[in-house]
């Protein structure tokens, strides 16, 4: 070896020397290590098509911008928690932030499972992004939540209003019966009584294996100009088919629906059973933004042809808002640290703008009244008014 390797060698040395003892080396190893989510949603039984939208989402999110973000690789560990047992989620929550050291949750599809993962965010002191369960009072179970889906009530209270507006004298609302069902429904009696509507009845479905045949066959009878619908996402083609073959909208009774009941992931299966239903909602496939057609050309052709809904979205910018939070907090994972760089973030998402509300931990964003229509062979919820900057009112 010449005299000048030699050399180099030693300057080398020297200056690992002098980065070890100023504790520099130590800082990039840890600036180095991933940050872990712990992404719980259900990927099987009833409500997997949820799952399915939300792991799709993320994954294309870390496909068009990266692993890393402020300077920390991003790891998801993902958990099926089978959508219908809270003490599930609850267990799953545990062992990811105990045992895989997680130092994000996020995912959570229906409100019960949110309710369950909440208190263990708030004793492992770890952001908890909630993508689509929709119950108001969610943020309100740990300081820890940040909500980037939406909230029923949210969604509701546009439709009230413009049915108050659109010749509906008269409505059953027919929910399914838990937190964002009754939450849609105590929104919308008030709202449509306030525009000078008669809420007829009020009728509730069981959230686990629902019959809709003796609720549609009691709301015929009662004749109302229209019924407003409320159910979970994936539930929608069996009210819209079970409301077709009643005679329902044969006896001229309307169907007004929150966008869970035309989830954009079912319509082609829904087909012109749709056809002319008014929803509210804060997202669709449809939505003519330049961002949304680029998100769901490059959602469809990563996914087989599946067509992103509004659970996606919820997932897309729930890793917008954590990819934006580390770059702030310079790739700290101090769950303080990136809470605080999460409340009052805005950006342009594919659904329109939005922002983090700081007091609430909510979402705010625009509400689309929607009609669902043929376009181009296939059928789409097409927005044709909206209401902007939108806040959970607060049921």
């Amino acid at each position: 070896m010449d005299q000048n390797n030699i050399n180099h060698q030693r300057r080398q040395l020297l200056l690992g020397a002098a980065a070890l003892s100023a504790g520099v080396l130590p800082a990039i190893a840890s600036a180095a290590e991933p940050l872990k989510v712990g992404l719980i949603v259900p990927m099987s039984g009833p409500f997997a098509s949820t799952g399915r939208q939300i792991e799709a989402a993320v994954k294309l999110y870390m496909q068009q911008n990266g692993s890393v973000a402020g300077g920390r690789p991003v790891e998801i560990i993902l958990k099926d928690d089978g959508g219908v047992s809270p003490d599930v989620t609850k267990r799953l929550a545990q062992e990811l932030v105990a045992r895989d050291k997680v130092q994000v949750l996020a995912g959570f599809g229906l409100t019960p499972l949110a309710f369950a993962a909440a208190p263990v965010a708030t004793q492992a002191k770890v952001p908890m992004i909630v993508m689509a369960a929709a119950t108001s009072v969610i943020p309100q179970r740990s300081p820890y939540i940040v909500r980037t889906g939406f909230t029923l009530a949210q969604v509701t209270a546009p439709m009230a209003q413009w049915a108050g507006k659109n010749k509906i004298k008269s409505v059953v609302t027919f929910v399914s019966d838990y937190g964002p069902g009754l939450d849609a429904e105590k929104v919308f009696v008030k709202g449509f009584t306030e525009a000078g509507g008669k809420v007829v009845d009020s009728l509730r479905a069981p959230l686990r294996n629902p019959d809709y045949a003796p609720f549609l066959a009691k709301v015929k009878d009662l004749k109302p100009d229209a019924l407003f619908v409320f159910v979970p996402s994936g539930e929608g083609a069996a009210v819209l088919k079970q409301f077709t073959d009643r005679g329902l909208a044969a006896a001229g009774i309307r169907l007004i629906c929150t966008g869970d009941v035309l989830d954009d992931d079912l319509m082609t299966s829904i087909g012109p059973a749709s056809a002319g239903v008014v929803s509210s909602h804060h997202y669709s496939a449809a939505h003519p933004s330049a961002e949304n057609k680029a998100y769901v050309d490059a959602f469809t052709k990563a996914n087989k042809g599946m067509r992103p809904n509004f659970h996606s979205v919820g997932a897309y910018d729930g890793m917008h808002m954590l990819y934006q939070a580390l770059k702030q907090t310079n790739g700290d994972s101090n769950g303080d640290k990136l809470l605080a760089a999460m409340k009052g973030m805005a950006w342009t998402s594919v659904r329109g703008p939005v922002s983090i509300d700081a007091a609430t931990r909510d979402i705010v964003q625009t509400v689309y009244i929607r009609k669902a229509e043929a376009v181009g062979g296939a059928w789409f919820n097409v927005e044709f008014d909206q209401v902007e900057k939108v806040r959970d009112p607060g049921v």
